[in-house]
């Protein structure tokens, strides 16, 4: 059953052990040194998955039991074991979950999220908490064939009503996707989603957002003065020097940062699977951007990530920044703005300060469209340069002299 590029020479035993596989470039498999059948699959993302392979029937087959760490390794070896006891009877593991009639949502949700959600992206957390936070506490219990549009209905519109319209959209789409293939697979006759069409829940309105200088000093001021951890205080500047989404950001690996050279180079950005719209982007580090990574890779220790998250080794959560954004701008009277309204900052700025049109699309990563796309592939390195650098001195010229006391303090974390 092991997939091509997958080796199951190393072993585990002990949570220690688990922690230490790191992610490499292709999935690779442990195998557990008590439990006979029990797998982690490691994948490139970093993403452990507990299997357990089985032979019944004379047939290989796997199932597969949940992530780590969220399953420990105790209860990974505790679910083989009852998966173990039914191959014994020359019963399928997988025989009630699959059964139509009585599966239920949660265990459908589980089923899809390990088999549809993590082969397609590279980093499936946001999904998973959709499921977990949102979607599970309302449908998690029904029966895939009993839920309803009204139900349906409730789980959406829970979520607007917290006030997260743009979330709930994403929680509209997920459940579409998912009953969409489990029509598919016959476990529903129909999709109860699609009685709700996507623009009643959320329409996104086209954001011309810029901050002035003003407001720039105002906004970084109010945070560095609060009382906000401070790595995701060094992260909301960064979002601003370095022009990069905030997924990018989020999930910013030191392999890809030299420093040395003053090179970031980002492997895949704005699309995270992987797809069409995914671009590298190489980013040209400026002496300040140099030495907040600094900062930060004292902060972050032995983490692949430069933003470590609660879970060991693994990246922030997608909405980290965007609570630290919030909390900063709640202490100002300054209009409302997003964290990607920063790139449109940088941009406006930029331009209206002079620089090279294309050099500016080319720092923000946009790709050329028509003619000019196809054919001007230039990178204008030096004009980056410069400019990442000129920005970055414009930036410490409006902010740094009002925050004196956060740049010289290099050493502890806010609480």
């Amino acid at each position: 059953m092991a997939a091509s590029g997958e080796s199951t020479r190393r072993v585990f035993g002990t949570d220690r052990e688990l922690l230490a596989f790191k992610p490499e470039g292709q999935r690779y498999t442990a195998k557990d040194k008590v439990s006979k059948g029990l797998f982690l699959e490691v994948n490139p993302s970093g993403v452990k998955s507990w299997h357990y392979r089985y032979s019944l029937n004379g047939k290989q087959d796997r199932l597969v039991l949940g992530h780590y760490p969220e399953i420990t390794l105790k209860d990974a070896r505790n679910m083989r074991d009852d998966a173990a006891a039914c191959v014994a009877k020359g019963v399928s593991p997988k025989a009630d979950k699959t059964d139509k009639k009585k599966m239920s949502f949660y265990d459908y949700g589980e089923m899809y999220y390990h088999e549809v959600v993590c082969s397609d992206r590279a980093d499936p957390r946001s999904m998973r908490a959709y499921l977990v936070k949102d979607i599970y506490p309302i449908l998690g219990h029904l029966g895939m064939v009993d839920i309803t549009v009204e139900d349906v209905r409730k789980t959406v519109w829970r979520k607007k009503e917290q006030g997260y319209d743009a979330a709930a959209k994403e929680v509209r789409g997920l459940l579409k996707r998912m009953f969409d293939y489990a029509m598919t697979l016959g476990i529903v006759p129909f999709n109860p989603v699609l009685a709700i069409p996507s623009r009643h829940v959320f329409k996104a309105v086209s954001r011309d957002r810029v901050l002035s200088t003003e407001e720039i000093k105002n906004y970084y001021t109010a945070l560095f003065t609060s009382r906000i951890h401070r790595p995701r205080k060094l992260g909301l500047l960064l979002s601003l020097l370095t022009l990069v989404r905030k997924t990018e950001l989020n999930s910013a690996r030191w392999e890809d940062v030299d420093l040395e050279n003053r090179l970031w180079q980002i492997p895949v950005t704005k699309n995270t699977t992987g797809g069409k719209n995914s671009r590298p982007m190489l980013v040209y580090l400026s002496t300040q951007v140099v030495e907040i990574f600094k900062e930060l890779k004292v902060i972050s220790g032995d983490s692949a990530y430069v933003f470590n998250g609660r879970i060991p080794n693994q990246p922030i959560a997608h909405n980290v920044l965007n609570y630290a954004q919030k909390q900063a701008l709640s202490l100002t009277e300054i209009p409302h703005f997003t964290i990607h309204d920063l790139r449109r900052t940088a941009s406006t700025h930029l331009h209206e300060q002079g620089f090279h049109s294309d050099a500016i699309e080319a720092c923000l990563n946009h790709a050329k469209v028509g003619v000019r796309g196809t054919y001007n592939k230039a990178i204008y390195q030096n004009i980056r340069i410069d400019i990442m650098q000129k920005w970055s001195d414009f930036v410490f010229s409006t902010i740094y002299e009002p925050n004196l006391v956060f740049f010289k303090q290099h050493s502890g974390a806010d609480t």
